[in-house]
């Protein structure tokens, strides 16, 4: 009887995870480094993804680069003290989706801790490279939060097809007097328009750390 041959073992070669930027930066989801981070690669990335996957109504899709702009301005116009910090935070505030894109709430839900281990990852490199908080502090969440929410009514009513009343339930009314009309840029104007506000807050901020 012949002997039994001793199966080949096989070297299994991990999966990719990391993404190459156009600037060549290759950044790892599993540990994301701040130095692989560059604001042109975010700016780049927002700018093309679409928020409500694209169901918005126009010629444009309206980005996350277009709505990251409004709530720092709608957080300035929340809190006139928050500082360039601050500021530099909330426009910063859905930076992770250069990467990662940007998922609906209900996908969000259906991935669970997964998807937000890996989120959580990427913001504190991303805020360690822009010499932010690697945690954003509770109190200037709450407000990039409420911010959120208040362009998400205006993107809901205006691009995405729904009702005030369904805004309401769904996102809670705007403060009263504030209105926004909104326009989906196309997708050059949108990341320069992300990029001159970078720009802008990044000179406030390193002129505040000055003094």
């Amino acid at each position: 009887m012949a002997p039994m041959s001793t199966p080949v073992k096989r070297s299994v070669k991990p999966p990719r995870v990391w993404q190459r930027m156009l600037s060549g930066r290759r950044l790892d989801l599993a540990h994301p480094s701040p130095v692989d981070v560059e604001i042109e690669d975010i700016a780049h990335g927002l700018a093309r993804v679409a928020r409500w996957n694209g169901q918005t109504k126009g010629l444009h899709a309206f980005s996350v680069a277009e709505h990251s702009v409004i709530v720092e301005r709608i957080c300035r116009e929340l809190n006139p003290d928050l500082n360039p910090r601050d500021c530099l935070t909330a426009l910063l505030h859905d930076s992770p989706e250069y990467v990662i894109g940007d998922m609906i709430s209900p996908f969000k839900a259906l991935l669970g801790e997964s998807y937000k281990s890996i989120e959580a990852r990427l913001q504190e490199a991303i805020h360690i490279r822009f010499e932010l908080a690697p945690v954003t502090p509770q109190r200037l969440k709450k407000l990039i939060k409420r911010a959120d929410l208040i362009c998400a009514w205006f993107e809901a009513v205006q691009l995405a097809g729904f009702s005030e009343d369904e805004s309401n339930k769904l996102f809670g009314k705007p403060p009263e007097g504030m209105h926004l009309k909104l326009k989906p840029l196309a997708v050059p104007a949108a990341q320069e328009a992300f990029l001159a506000r970078y720009n802008q807050l990044h000179h406030d901020f390193e002129m505040s750390q000055r003094r």
